[in-house]
C-alpha cells in the first residue's frame, strides 16, 4: 500500500456485536450510514491498510452495525476492534465548486483582505453554528498571536478559496 496515497479515515470500528462476527462501527460522515456508500473499504489493523468488503449492515438503535465478508465469528470480529475505516481518495465524492472537504483546507495559507499572512490552516472545529478555522500563526506574528479562530462563513469572512494555491482569503482583523 505504500505507493497508495494515504487514505481519507471515515470512521472506526468498535466493539464486537453478538456471536456471528457483527460489529458496531462509527462514522465520521455527516450521516451515519453515509460511510455504507463507500466500498471497499481500507481497515488499518497493526499500522498496515488492508482492504474489506461490507457483506450487509443495519441501524441498530441510533449505531449501525456492520458484518465484514470473511468475518464469521466474535473472536475474529474482536479482532478488528478499535481499527480506523478509510478510503483512497479517488473514492471520495466530488464537491460542487464552492464546497470543500475539510481535509483539503488543512495546510492552506490564510491571507486576510489587506494581505497580512494570518499562518496556516492547522485544524477546523465544528461548533454547531458554524464550522471554524483553528488557524495556526506564524513563529513571527507582528500581533504576538499563536493562533486564530476565524468562522468559516463564505461572503462573510471568507472571500476566497484556492485549493490549487492552498491559500484562503479572509475578511479578519489580525489582532483579534
Amino acid at each position: 500500500m505504500s505507493s497508495n496515497p494515504e487514505p481519507v479515515v471515515l470512521g472506526k470500528i468498535g466493539a464486537s456485536y453478538g456471536v456471528k462476527g457483527w460489529l458496531r462501527i462509527t462514522a465520521y460522515t455527516d450521516a451515519v450510514e453515509g460511510i455504507f456508500e463507500y466500498s471497499p473499504w481500507l481497515i488499518q489493523q497493526q499500522g498496515e491498510w488492508r482492504e474489506v468488503k461490507i457483506d450487509r449492515w443495519r441501524f441498530h438503535g441510533n449505531t449501525v452495525i456492520a458484518l465484514l465478508e470473511g468475518v464469521e465469528t466474535r473472536e475474529q470480529a474482536q479482532m478488528l476492534t478499535n481499527c480506523d475505516i478509510g478510503i483512497l481518495p479517488q473514492q471520495m465524492k466530488s464537491l460542487p465548486e464552492d464546497e470543500f472537504y475539510w481535509r483539503d483546507l488543512i495546510g492552506c495559507e490564510v491571507i486576510n483582505t489587506q494581505g497580512y499572512n494570518m499562518g496556516i490552516v492547522d485544524q477546523i472545529v465544528e461548533t454547531g453554528s458554524n464550522d471554524v478555522l483553528l488557524i495556526k500563526a506564524n513563529a513571527k506574528d507582528a500581533f504576538g498571536k499563536e493562533e486564530r479562530m476565524v468562522p468559516f462563513v463564505t461572503d462573510q469572512f471568507i472571500k476566497q478559496v484556492d485549493l490549487t494555491a492552498k491559500q484562503i482569503i479572509v475578511d479578519w482583523d489580525p489582532d483579534f
